[in-house]
């Protein structure tokens, strides 16, 4: 099938492109960065810059590419790791999460495009849901207020992409991403993994909040299934090991030869960084992959996290 990849060039499209390539797809790749390209053909992708916030440009890459399949996984993450201000760091990939869906979605429907699939998180499902949800359980309906901007771009993604009428459309809950070109990764200025050698990401009150991790890698060969075998609606897509955050964080320290992350109360947490952060790490369930594996075949490599860090962060 001829794909057409808006945000190749992220951390999931540089496992994603190669993926498809090797079985046989023909991939259109876009980025904002003229400086990425030559990283595109690299990987097998046709490289195309554009800005996803110019609806012209989408519709205009778009019609050239003539593609089957469109794909978004646009973000525009500026420090994803940091604990203050992360509403902040999500306001870019809150409007691609809503322009940027708008304008891929029209200019699919523009030239025919049979199949949309979407990149949207498992990290704000509802939080009555209990330690782990499927794909039956809606986004947390009552977000905090520094929250409700995230939550929103969420649904509105998730709503516009399966509510279409003219292709199949499919959205896919990730967990959160490890590995290579990850913030949690060993390569030189992964975010999320300098804070944890500094110390500067705290099990914040209990950290009793459930983490479902997914590797890079894997996320990348849920998302191929889904291009290639998905039905319209939600999928999620994590490993079989959903785990306390404050578990999580103590183990990936050990991991990367870091001292214990330290304790911090939530109360100070939220005085300093907002209700977004306290939240997540202490009220967040994860999520269940069994409707990707009875409908798509996908299996995780990495069915466990500890696994994962051991073998899978280089």
């Amino acid at each position: 099938m001829r794909i057409f990849v808006a945000g190749a060039s992220g951390a999931i499209g540089g496992q994603l492109v190669p993926q498809l390539v090797a079985r046989g797809h023909d991939v259109v790749g876009t980025t904002r960065s003229p400086e990425k390209t030559g990283a595109l053909r690299a990987l097998g992708a046709t490289p195309v810059v554009v800005d996803a916030l110019d609806p012209d440009a989408v519709a205009d890459a778009v019609a050239r590419a003539e593609p089957e399949v469109v794909v978004h996984q646009l973000t525009g993450l500026s420090d994803p790791a940091s604990l203050r201000r992360p509403a902040r760091a999500m306001e870019s990939t809150n409007r691609l999460r809503v322009e940027g869906t708008d304008h891929l979605l029209a200019a699919a429907r523009a030239v025919g495009v049979r199949r949309f699939v979407a990149q949207s998180n498992a990290l704000w499902m509802e939080r009555a849901a209990g330690p782990v949800a499927d794909e039956d359980v809606r986004l947390e309906p009552t977000p905090p207020t520094d929250a409700e901007p995230l939550v929103a771009a969420l649904r509105h993604l998730e709503s516009a992409v399966t509510g279409i009428g003219w292709a199949d459309g499919i959205v896919l809950r990730y967990g959160a991403f490890y590995g290579p070109g990850t913030d949690l990764s060993t390569e030189p200025g992964a975010m999320m993994t300098e804070q944890v050698r500094k110390r500067r990401l705290p099990i914040v009150g209990d950290g009793g909040g459930t983490a479902s991790m997914v590797h890079i890698a894997d996320a990348a060969s849920a998302t191929v299934a889904a291009i290639e075998r998905g039905a319209p609606g939600i999928y999620h897509a994590a490993d079989d090991d959903p785990v306390p955050f404050r578990v999580m964080l103590t183990e990936l320290a050990a991991v990367l030869g870091a001292k214990p992350p330290r304790r911090v109360p939530a109360w100070l947490v939220r005085r300093l960084a907002g209700e977004f952060p306290v939240d997540m790490m202490t009220r967040a369930p994860g999520i269940s992959s069994g409707k990707a594996k009875r409908e798509l075949g996908w299996a995780p490599r990495y069915a466990s996290w500890r696994a994962g860090f051991r073998e899978g962060l280089a």
